[in-house]
């Protein structure tokens, strides 16, 4: 799979970072990082427009007083590990636990270690969702049982599960890649109660679990809303992430839709996290 790596400069840049940035992510971009200037952002080749990804966004037209500038790239599937060790650093969540690679020397922490090595996986901790769902993982009271992990990208979310008491877990991802780069990051963790899955939501949905974790996006997510209903225990709990803050009533109102209410809901950095229970 190869990404397409947009680079956007803009003067001035706030709002229209943090706009652009929303706009994008309902146009199939899939990350992005902050620059000084403007931002970068990622999405797969073949599901954004490479002649112009600005198209249906607030800045396909130029504002008056607004410069603006960018330009793209076609970033070879093989780059991304290099790309990626070159710039990780090991990521805290809080005092809970430290994601890092099989080259950092961890020493001193005293909370939970997960190492990762992603193909071409986001999930190493960076990004804000993956932060946020962590952090909330290690808030719940208890863990349950049998948990599902959709959108698995490298498997840490599962592994964290696991390592939290999880008996059983369902890592889902719909590229075979991620699910090859999960069951290598569990067996680097020692973590034996993982099944990883190549597919959607079609190959779980008849399957019943008492915790589904789901950091994709906001479309995927409304799609799969009434699903995590029905394949939610009694009490269970469904995590979401990967939409921003300005998301969140959105979704929450369509949650209660289908049967959740909300317990908590975390920010940070303009993106949101939201955790329901079913009624």
């Amino acid at each position: 799979m190869e990404y397409f790596e947009l680079v956007v400069d803009i003067d001035p840049r706030e709002p229209y970072a943090e706009i652009l940035v929303a706009e994008l992510a309902e146009n199939g971009f899939e990350s992005f990082m902050d620059t000084e200037t403007g931002i970068l952002a990622y999405g797969q080749v073949g599901e954004i427009n490479m002649d112009n990804p600005l198209m249906n966004t607030s800045l396909d037209e130029i504002p008056e007083g607004v410069k603006l500038t960018w330009n793209g790239k076609i970033i070879p599937q093989q780059n991304w590990n290099a790309l990626w060790e070159a710039d990780f650093k090991p990521v805290e969540v809080e005092n809970y636990v430290i994601i890092h690679a099989p080259f950092h020397e961890i020493e001193d922490f005293i909370g939970m270690k997960v190492e990762i090595l992603p193909k071409m996986s986001f999930g190493t901790g960076h990004h804000q969702t993956t932060w946020m769902m962590t952090k909330a993982l290690f808030e719940l009271s208890e863990i349950p049982d049998r948990v599902l992990d959709m959108g698995t990208g490298t498997g840490v979310l599962a592994i964290v599960a696991e390592k939290l008491g999880a008996k059983e877990i369902v890592a889902v991802d719909i590229e075979d890649w991620s699910v090859e780069n999960t069951m290598e990051n569990a067996e680097r963790n020692a973590c034996n109660k993982i099944t990883a899955l190549c597919g959607d939501i079609d190959i779980v949905k008849d399957q019943k679990f008492g915790l589904i974790l789901a950091n994709i996006n906001k479309n995927v997510l409304k799609s799969h809303l009434p699903f995590y209903a029905e394949m939610l225990d009694a009490k269970g709990i469904l995590m979401l992430s990967g939409f921003f803050d300005t998301d969140v009533n959105e979704l929450l109102e369509l949650a209660e839709k289908v049967g959740f209410s909300n317990n908590k809901i975390l920010n940070k950095d303009n993106w949101a996290a939201i955790e329901l229970k079913k009624k």
